[in-house]
């Protein structure tokens, strides 16, 4: 890590930050200021300028006694998170597949939104040779091979993402008495996590189910800074995993890389059928599903989807761009946040939107600091409408919106972020939503014809009484990790006066 003293000339701090950036992006950066010194107005924006631009990632008090364990704490986080992306380390999960395989990039981003600490190594590499001759194996050639060293030294070769999950211990599966709850959450993402969070420490017997990853899309995010507790902002696959740990150590049941595949409400109670797994039956169900990012479709680019195309933030990549050019496509909070993680190894990052401006879709904090990014180029008015490469993507085509003219140019890497659907068909015909697919809540869902109870639904809950909807899904709802994490508390309430009501009937 790099620890700038304040009192420093503004000029020789600049150039320090400056060369840090540039020869060792992974290193963690801070300012060192005095005891007290935030009161000064000077310092204070020092600070802030510095953080907005992405020089440091915090500030740092000095030491003022001969002990200070704050200090001590605060060095310890900085390095902690630092080495979480050190590959040279030897780490929980060892990847080693061939730098461009599709199957290699799709298990590095299965394990980093998990929340699951790897290092990815190259076959062919010194790093990798050294992994291979250590446990005995050959190269996995056009396959992939993972070592974890951590839990006993497991070696899988072209696992599944479920093999992958339960040699380390995430359960897929449920034991055959495990099959009536009191609360089914169906997505983990933090809506999810937080409703579970909430109805398992008061008592609810819970179940989560989540097809894909924990953390859901604010689980791709590099960095979110705007998150309650968290000044120096935290990775959304972190904040992930503390919900997890939470929900899990108040008792929850999790089903990971599973998928309710029906969903249909009997003699008061819900019945769900799980891919792989089974029924279960709960007395209460809350959708958290989210949402999946929309397609470019451009068939050219779709067939190097995983091959320098990807759908959303994923952070792995970044690592793999060293010094190339990259490009965002997308104008909201999650490809802000994309661009300014990218920036910091990329040559070059490019920012495409269809809009006129950033304004209308994403936080002026996250605006500043990429109009402060030297090697981020904003695109207005823009759409990517062809590209291609030889195996992996060489180039992109881009179209004025205004003009028509059309430009290609080099990339290495193109990550789409274009807004999202819900996904909502495979939910039963009792369930009313908008035009978008979006679920109707509260007093939406009461003037809906599907709902006839004879008293409102409460402000979460559907057109079918006991099914709640919170975070992306529900319709109108704001599109922030904070409201979902709220909307998943607040909910916990509305299923107690259910199953209190559901009682008494």
């Amino acid at each position: 890590m790099v620890l700038v003293d304040h009192s420093l000339a503004d000029e020789e701090r600049a150039e320090i930050f400056a060369t840090s950036r540039t020869g060792h992006p992974d290193a963690r950066r801070a300012l060192l200021i005095e005891w007290g010194a935030w009161a000064d107005r000077s310092t204070a924006s020092a600070i802030l300028s510095a953080m907005s631009v992405g020089d440091i990632n915090y500030y740092v008090l000095k030491p003022w006694i001969e002990r200070d364990e704050l200090f001590h704490r605060t060095i310890a986080e900085f390095i902690q998170e630092w080495s979480r992306f050190e590959i040279t380390n030897l780490r929980e999960v060892v990847v080693i597949a061939a730098a461009n395989s599709v199957r290699g990039q799709a298990v590095r981003s299965l394990l980093a939104r998990n929340g699951i600490p790897s290092a990815f190594r190259a076959s062919g590499s010194t790093l990798a040779n050294d992994v291979l001759e250590f446990v005995g194996a050959p190269d996995p050639g056009d396959g992939v091979l993972l070592w974890m060293p951590a839990v006993g030294g497991t070696v899988l070769h072209d696992p599944t993402d479920v093999e992958i999950a339960e040699a380390w211990g995430v359960p897929t599966t449920l034991a055959s008495e495990d099959s009536s709850f009191d609360v089914l959450v169906i997505g983990a993402g933090p809506g999810g996590l937080a409703a579970a969070v909430y109805a398992s420490s008061e008592g609810l017997r819970t179940l989560v189910v989540e097809r894909e990853a924990i953390g859901g899309q604010a689980g791709t995010s590099s960095l979110i800074r705007n998150y309650l507790g968290f000044s120096r902002g935290v990775r959304g696959s972190e904040l992930a995993q503390r919900g997890y740990q939470q929900a899990w150590v108040f008792g929850s049941h999790f089903l990971l890389m599973r998928t309710v595949e029906r969903l249909e409400k009997q003699d008061g109670r819900f019945r769900a059928v799980i891919g792989d797994v089974g029924e279960v039956t709960a007395r209460a169900v809350v959708l958290a599903t989210g949402v999946s990012y929309r397609r470019l479709d451009v068939p050219s680019l779709e067939q190097l989807v995983g091959q320098g195309v990807y759908y959303g933030a994923s952070v792995s990549e970044a690592h793999g761009l060293t010094g190339l050019d990259a490009c965002v496509v997308g104008g909201g909070n999650s490809a802000g946040q994309a661009v300014l993680h990218l920036a910091r190894y990329c040559r070059q990052v490019l920012l495409v939107i269809r809009g006129e401006n950033l304004s209308a879709s994403m936080s002026q904090y996250l605006i500043d600091a990429i109009d402060a990014a030297d090697n981020v180029i904003v695109r207005t008015s823009s759409e990517v409408v062809d590209g291609g490469g030889d195996g992996r993507l060489e180039q992109v085509t881009l179209r004025d919106r205004r003009t028509g003219a059309e430009e290609t140019m080099p990339l290495d890497g193109l990550f789409v972020m274009i807004g999202a659907v819900p996904g909502t068909n495979w939910l039963p015909n009792e369930v009313a939503r908008d035009k978008r697919g979006f679920v109707l809540t509260g007093s939406d869902a009461g003037a809906d014809p599907l709902w006839h109870e004879g008293r409102p639904p409460q402000p979460y809950e559907t057109t079918l009484p006991g099914l709640f909807a919170i975070g992306d899904v529900r319709s109108e709802s704001v599109k922030r990790v904070a409201s979902a994490v709220g909307e998943g508390s607040v909910v916990v309430s509305q299923i107690h006066t259910h199953l209190r009501v559901s009682s008494d009937a």
